[in-house]
């Protein structure tokens, strides 16, 4: 066979990944949004000797380093999606910007529990009015950040794949955005806790509110770090993809009653993109192009392998009595 004919057979394994996601740009919008109130309040904090100013600039710049991060993810995957080194492209790269996120958070996490308990171990005075500022000024930046990352995004997401045709639906499952999503949330809940702590310790003298509401939010950032992880460490070790596409994959392949699914994997290697490694088993087998063409098209599978093999009838039996 001439290698000018391989090309019928060979195919580009970017999958889209070439392509600017609608997630790179709103994160790096909330980006230059973090950045900017971040220098205003340490700048002010300094220039008015404010403490709460600067803390919450300093703590503005944590999150705009982990945002940084969720963009790095973005443009990586886009710049080498060509790259052959790549195995079945870099749709991955999305997951561990995720991972990578969902780390950062429960860090976060972990740092709002410990100040929060030193502080209701170790009471300090507080500057009401200023720190009220400062938390509503927060709110309103942090708003306005899960506003734009949250648009047909990540709110959206129920845990369940469900592909399309044209991808139209992959922002769903896109990790990395999820991952800045969170982050500016956290901070949004961390805002909208402190603004009722500082109230009931302003007007009703309760200044154990302020750290006890510390420890709340930590505890629900904790358990959306959790779930990020608990859904990113899946793809980034190919767990096993949906059962409903699964199902639908082996339900095509043993539509007639000689053909039987011996072996299934179903793996993500990018948001709504699987690969699949099928083993068919039969007393008369098909070729894996026929095979192939009874998988319907919806299900997200841009790589598919199909393995043939012919095998006596009562073997046949026996797997159709084990499926």
């Amino acid at each position: 066979m001439h290698n000018e004919n391989l090309h019928l057979w060979q195919h580009s394994h970017t999958f889209g990944q070439d392509l600017k996601r609608p997630g790179e740009v709103r994160t790096l919008i909330v980006i230059a949004i973090t950045g900017t109130m971040m220098v205003v309040e340490i700048v002010t904090g300094i220039l008015f000797g404010s403490m709460a100013l600067l803390a919450d600039g300093l703590h503005m710049a944590s999150h705009a380093a982990a945002l940084s991060i969720n963009a790095f993810a973005y443009i990586y995957a886009r710049r080498h999606a060509q790259d052959m080194h790549f195995s079945f492209g870099t749709g991955k790269v999305n997951a561990l910007g995720g991972f990578s996120g969902a780390v950062l958070l429960a860090l976060f996490a972990l740092l709002m529990a410990w100040e929060s308990v030193h502080r209701l171990l170790n009471p300090v005075d507080i500057l009401f009015n200023q720190a009220i500022l400062v938390a509503v000024l927060g709110l309103i930046v942090n708003g306005v950040s899960v506003y734009i990352l949250g648009v047909n995004g990540p709110h959206h997401d129920h845990g369940e794949q469900h592909p399309h045709d044209d991808h139209r639906h992959a922002h769903h499952h896109d990790h990395n955005l999820k991952s800045a999503y969170l982050h500016v949330s956290a901070d949004a809940l961390t805002s909208i806790l402190a603004i009722a702590a500082l109230l009931a310790a302003k007007y009703f003298g309760l200044i154990w509110m302020d750290p006890a509401m510390g420890i709340v939010g930590a505890a629900l950032v904790t358990q959306w770090s959790l779930s990020l992880l608990r859904v990113t460490g899946g793809v980034l070790l190919d767990q096993q993809g949906p059962e409903s596409i699964r199902h639908k994959i082996k339900q095509s392949i043993e539509e007639d009653r000689d053909s039987r699914v011996a072996d299934l994997h179903l793996w993500s290697i990018g948001p709504n993109i699987y690969s699949v490694i099928i083993t068919v088993v039969a007393h008369d087998p098909g070729t894996p192009d026929e095979y192939k063409a009874r998988i319907p098209k919806h299900l997200g599978l841009a790589h598919i392998a199909i393995e043939v093999h012919e095998c006596a009838t009562d073997t046949v039996e026996q797997l159709r009595h084990l499926g």
